[in-house]
């Protein structure tokens, strides 16, 4: 198709798109030298982006929907069989059918063996292959769950348009973008830009090789600190979404890219940063939350919402998520099965650390403590050993061992120590603190604030005068 009849059909379908649906069947006679209609069809796919259009089921096109997203999110119980099957085509096309056994099979789990201890060393992983396809065994199923459930959780919020500009950087193997697929609507228009220099770009781009109609996808080869952003951005706008999935840990200078990339992201847009829940990587997390946002351009959105106006954190617990498991899948299974069966090569954990920044001031937690009613974690050393009332968000699971006191990490945005709710008398006045959600609200009424000397933090003791309440 030459440069002229692509020019006709897009200035065909900005005459037609709202005056009724765009049939290539009709357009075709309206180009000079009646192209066929299928060469009509994939021009207005290709440009469905740049004309705001979306593929209905009969074949014609129509504008796309305006307005946030809406899609029902449930959880996820499993990585979908269908990526899992193409990844094993993919191992089969390299190592043969029989990949996970002999001396391809025995490579594969050294590698698995290799990064894991590289990442807990907190060394630099080289992304060769081989290392792409051991990650997409042991990663690639939990990380599509992470993305799932925040990507899931913006999308309840209203954040993310129906015409959606997305920005994946450091895009790994692909568990965000397959996440973000899932979740659209057949209507949604996604354009969607990877970066990502390593050989993890190779897995991602077949599995990325046929996204379905409506969906326009761009792998840039490079590191996050050399792509042109600002020229990606000139030619086709600022992104709704940028994500960087378990990556900044990757890079020299985190906080100076986050805050490069938060110039990419449209005035309503939103950034996420995701990494996973061990100390190192969600403690460096929130040092570059805290650069990016008490000290830059952003606002925190969630879950660590600053509450008190001017007040920064500086407390030092690491504080992550965690949902239900997901199934083994078929690869892993049979890659573990393989190498004694003994579960070293199965990984179905999500957990994971996250921050949601936006540049327009939004909070999930649109609230402002007042001083007469609440007292801020920030003033903690003068009423240690007062009864005290506190709002507070909730920034753990149980972190208890067995058989001792409920304890869940808190804090307001402006805690310089770690709070930790510890509850000796569980009941139904405070069980709330129990059933809330990561990232939920909680007003606590008559709270004993203790110093806890072994452990350098304070304790917020929930006992039978202390009542808890979800507060969102």
């Amino acid at each position: 198709m030459n440069a002229e009849t692509r020019q006709q059909v897009r200035e065909n379908a900005q005459y037609l798109r709202n005056v009724r649906p765009l049939d290539p069947e009709e357009i075709h006679e309206y180009v000079e030298g009646q192209p066929h209609p299928a060469v009509v069809r994939q021009i207005l796919r290709e440009e469905a982006v740049e004309l705001g259009i979306v593929e209905r089921d009969d074949g014609t096109f129509v504008p796309a929907p305006e307005g946030p997203l809406s899609v029902p999110f449930h959880g996820v119980e499993r990585f979908p069989d269908e990526y899992d099957e193409r990844l094993d085509e993919i191992l089969a096309e390299a190592y043969g059918d029989d990949w996970a056994r002999g001396e391809s099979g025995d490579r594969l789990r050294e590698r698995i063996r290799a990064f894991k201890e590289q990442y807990l060393r907190q060394d630099q992983v080289k992304y060769d292959e081989l290392t792409a396809h051991g990650y997409a065994i042991y990663h690639l199923p939990g990380y599509y769950a992470t993305a799932q459930y925040v990507l899931g959780g913006l999308i309840a919020d209203g954040l993310l348009p129906n015409q959606l500009r997305v920005l994946d950087v450091g895009a790994g193997v692909g568990g965000p973008a397959l996440a973000l697929l899932d979740l659209l609507p057949d209507d949604a228009l996604l354009d969607y830009h990877a970066v990502e220099p390593s050989a993890a770009a190779d897995v991602l781009a077949e599995l990325l090789d046929d996204p379905g109609a409506n969906v326009s996808v761009t792998v840039h080869r490079e590191r996050a600190e050399e792509f042109d952003l600002d020229g990606v951005v000139a030619e086709g706008g600022p992104f709704d979404l940028v994500l960087f999935s378990n990556v900044l840990n990757e890079l020299g200078d985190p906080s100076a890219v986050v805050e490069r990339y938060l110039g990419g992201l449209a005035d309503d847009g939103t950034l996420v940063a995701l990494e996973p829940a061990d100390r190192n990587t969600a403690l460096g997390l929130r040092e570059v939350e805290r650069a990016v946002a008490d000290d830059g351009p952003a606002t925190v959105y969630a879950p660590t919402v600053r509450l008190w106006p001017h007040q920064s954190p500086t407390s030092e617990s690491w504080s992550f998520d965690r949902k239900p498991d997901i199934e083994v899948t078929p690869t892993q299974r049979r890659l573990d099965a393989a190498g004694g069966d003994d579960g070293e090569f199965v990984n179905v954990d999500v957990q994971y650390a996250y921050s949601v920044l936006r540049l327009d001031g939004g909070r999930a937690i649109e609230m402002t403590p007042d001083r007469g009613t609440h007292a801020p974690m920030a003033d903690a050393e003068s009423y240690v050993t007062d009864r005290v009332n506190l709002v507070a968000i909730k920034l753990s699971h149980d972190l208890s061992e067995e058989g001792s006191n409920s304890l869940y990490l808190l804090g307001d945005g402006s805690q310089q120590v770690d709070h930790f709710a510890v509850v000796t008398d569980p009941s139904l006045l405070n069980d709330d603190l129990r059933q809330a959600g990561y990232g939920d609200l909680l007003s606590i009424q008559n709270a004993l604030v203790l110093w806890n000397d072994d452990e350098e933090a304070y304790n917020v003791v929930v006992d039978g005068e202390t009542t808890v309440d979800r507060a969102r």
